[in-house]
């Protein structure tokens, strides 16, 4: 492979001569072989999409030269159309703040900019520092760019999520009927309608979904000119005025400068915040995948209560086996995402006085939380929630010989007694409305009243 000598403050390196890449990545690249997972491309782009309004301000103001600014931002445009994407190797996970994949992307830029402007790879007659980093550092366009990507990713998990919610009320309503014995414990407590358990997953997850969306405010706020420490050391005036307002055009997203550019500098709190309503987003999809594992349980030996879509053979031994496959992979993101959710909160604390270097790691698993629990809520609507079946007779069967019902009674029996009658009930397999009857404590009608399981629900 013919190669092409580059040079930086460390030395000289041969770099493959067709690579838009150059030495600084390169040497990226081989010191962070860390993960075999490279920068999610949307990351990517949007770092494309500061260094194009960068040039496009610089441009303007005079801070680069009108035909190197024009390069730079034909060159964003291919990049942003997909173009050179093989030349985006850094891992996700990598030391220097981003310093890597933020040179990346500079370079890949600055060599395609070079040959518009007529020269070849390797020759920077458009600088990837002096040109296409101008008025910026690592530590502004990484955050910047890490926002950016959260509200893109996250557009597509709230989108899902109310394809899940609507799927949930629609089961909700579809179920309202159906009467069933709610649980506590796993133990027999007193009777509900399952549409009413529907339509309280559908509850949780709109709360989820307004956690989230109050929690994605702080992405619009950044710390854009701020460059090294928030300081705006080489920043002009009108690069500061106008970057993050034309970033907003860019992006069709209402974005704004942070009021205090060093304190977003410094801090990454707001992605702890993002990740923890992922987090609790995932717990209450967990917890009903878990339900959901358990209602149709069996199908002979365990609840029974509902029947989950079989989508794959269960057993590779076993013939006929079916299992909760979606509601497992479900489980299994949220395990990943509240691991993921740790991982971020240990790295936000790890900075130091005016950086944190550890966003990179942030944003690996932060992208991988958002994309991860995305698609499990999408499997989990397609796959699972839309065709579930309700047994209706077995669900009855299990109110109507259950002990559960007795709690009705206590107000005109007393706990004491009714608690007595259950235990008899229980010992003599009898139904307690039987039981009732037998010892002449109520009559029939007033009876079949109170313990009609539909108005206790």
């Amino acid at each position: 492979m013919k190669t092409r000598k580059e040079s930086d403050s460390i030395g000289v390196l041969e770099v493959p001569e067709k690579a838009y890449y150059g030495v600084q990545t390169l040497r990226g690249f081989e010191n962070f072989q860390i993960s075999g997972v490279k920068m999610n491309y949307a990351f990517i782009k949007n770092i494309t999409r500061i260094k194009k309004v960068a040039a496009q301000v610089n441009g303007a103001h005079g801070y680069v030269d009108q035909k190197t600014a024009a390069a730079i931002i034909t060159a964003c445009e291919e990049v942003l159309q997909g173009k050179w994407a093989d030349a985006f190797i850094t891992d996700a996970i990598q030391g220097g703040a981003g310093t890597t994949v933020n040179m990346n992307v500079n370079e890949v830029i600055a060599n395609r900019a070079t040959e518009l402007l007529g020269g070849e790879k390797g020759e920077y007659l458009c600088h990837p520092n002096d040109h296409v980093n101008y008025s910026q550092s690592t530590n502004d366009v990484i955050p910047s760019a890490g926002k950016l990507t959260v509200l893109e990713l996250s557009e597509t998990l709230l989108e899902n999520l109310g394809d899940l919610i609507a799927a949930l009320e629609d089961k909700a309503r579809e179920f309202d009927g159906i009467i069933k014995m709610g649980r506590t414990q796993l133990e027999d407590a007193v009777p509900i309608r399952l549409g009413q358990e529907f339509n309280a997953y559908a509850s949780a997850l709109k709360r989820d979904c307004k956690r989230i969306k109050e929690d994605l405010k702080e992405m619009h706020i950044l710390n854009l000119g701020g460059t090294a420490i928030g300081t705006s050391v080489n920043v002009g005036k009108e690069y500061l005025d106008n970057i993050v307002a034309e970033l907003s055009a860019e992006c069709g997203k209402e974005l704004r400068k942070a009021e205090d550019l060093i304190d977003s500098t410094q801090n990454v709190d707001g992605f702890v915040s993002v990740s923890g309503s992922l987090k609790a987003c995932a717990v209450n999809l967990s917890k009903m995948s878990n339900d959901l594992r358990l209602m149709s349980s069996g199908p002979k030996t365990g609840l029974g209560e509902i029947t989950l879509p079989a989508k794959q053979n269960g057993s590779s031994i076993m013939p006929g086996k079916v299992n909760p496959v979606i509601p497992e992979v479900v489980s299994q993101v949220a395990f990943l995402v509240i691991g993921n959710d740790m991982t971020i909160a240990m790295a936000a604390e790890g900075g130091q006085l005016e950086l944190n270097a550890f966003e990179p790691v942030i944003f690996y698993k932060l992208f991988e939380s958002l994309v991860c629990l995305s698609n499990a809520v999408k499997t989990l609507t397609v796959n699972c929630i839309v065709g579930i079946t309700a047994n209706r007779e077995h669900c009855e069967e299990l109110v109507y010989g259950s002990v559960g019902v007795v709690t009705a009674l206590c107000p005109y029996l007393g706990y004491k007694k009714s608690a007595e009658l259950a235990k008899e009930a229980l010992a003599k397999n009898i139904k307690i409305k039987d039981l009732i009857l037998w010892y002449g404590l109520m009559d029939r009608e007033q009876l079949d009243k109170i313990l009609d399981p539909y108005s206790m629900t």
